[in-house]
């Protein structure tokens, strides 16, 4: 298992800064065809490199595995829809959806573009154990989009008919709208996408890393897991951005400067995102364990081990 990892972490590093003649990356695969002498060639050259007597620690290595490849494939996640990715990618959304005095067509367009680019995350880094069928995949996209775009503009209206409100009480309640309807969906988003393991359920492995068997209660506390971080990803973002804001509005410097509070806000959520991510994901080890006396009475048989591990996704 160790040299294993070790291949596949030199492996990793030796990919990350391939030329753009390298073929596609594979893992514990030589970077260059070794059927022609000059692939060979090139590949020894790799191997003979002086400048790998001077590496000591791997981690930078393993780092860069476990940040672009799949744990049950090991194939390269599409780059947007990794976890390094999301902040990145996820922050131009989240300033959309806290975009004040918002539209029927602008909250709809928004809540879209959320759910779409939380629906390809959650595929990308589901548990990918057993195959999934693209009708699941649509299944998933549909009913996240429609609950996220549902619950936002029935709050919106309801947010708008309320007569109590003042204008500025109004404004500063709907800024707080995008959160329900987010964490609710990204519940259906998860469930829905990742049903099929529920139905088939998911690999269980020993210490030794050996396969035990299938297992829908693991399947079940995975998905739980998962949803569970979805809805505590979004309260950061989503709830702290507004808050700060309303506060910052107030001073004289952005009263003076109204231009300013697009890129204030932009930096307050990528702040947010970036605090929230990594608390959310955190909240379960991604392989998590389990007691076999929890799981089907013939995973238990099939294994001496106490507890088994599974890939419970991000």
């Amino acid at each position: 298992m160790a040299d294993t990892a070790t291949t596949a972490s030199a492996a990793a590093a030796s990919a990350a800064n391939a030329s753009t003649d390298a073929p596609p990356f594979q893992l514990g695969k030589p970077r260059f065809q070794q059927t022609s002498f000059y692939g060979r060639f090139r590949h020894f050259l790799d191997i003979i490199d002086p400048r790998t007597l001077f590496v000591t620690e791997l981690w930078s290595a393993q780092k860069i595995k476990q940040a672009i490849l799949h744990p049950d494939t090991n194939e390269k996640i599409f780059m947007p829809f990794r976890m390094s990715g999301y902040i990145p990618f996820g922050t131009p959304i989240v300033v959309g959806l806290l975009l004040p005095n918002q539209t029927l067509a602008s909250t709809v367009f928004w809540q879209w573009l959320n759910q779409s680019h939380n629906a390809c995350v959650n595929y990308a880094n589901r548990n990918a154990t057993k195959p999934s069928p693209a009708s699941k995949f649509i299944q998933g996209y549909l009913g996240a989009v429609i609950s996220a775009v549902s619950i936002a503009v029935g709050l919106n209206v309801l947010v708008q008919k309320a007569n109590k409100f003042t204008p500025a009480t109004r404004l500063l309640v709907q800024r707080f709208v995008p959160f329900p309807a987010v964490a609710s969906a990204n519940i259906c988003n998860v469930v829905l996408m990742r049903y099929g393991e529920l139905e088939e359920g998911i690999d269980v492995l020993d210490a030794d890393g050996n396969l035990v068997g299938s297992s829908k209660i693991a399947a079940r506390h995975a998905l739980l897991e998962t949803a569970l971080t979805r809805v505590v990803l979004p309260m950061p973002i989503l709830v702290l951005p507004p808050i700060v804001m309303s506060m910052l509005e107030k001073t004289a410097l952005l009263q003076a400067r109204p231009r300013l509070l697009l890129p204030v806000q932009s930096l307050v959520c990528l702040a947010a995102f970036g605090l929230a991510l990594p608390l959310a994901i955190s909240l379960f080890p991604q392989m998590s364990e389990i007691e076999t006396s929890q799981l089907e009475p013939e995973i238990a048989r099939a294994t001496s081990s106490r507890t088994v591990v599974y890939n419970k996704g991000l």
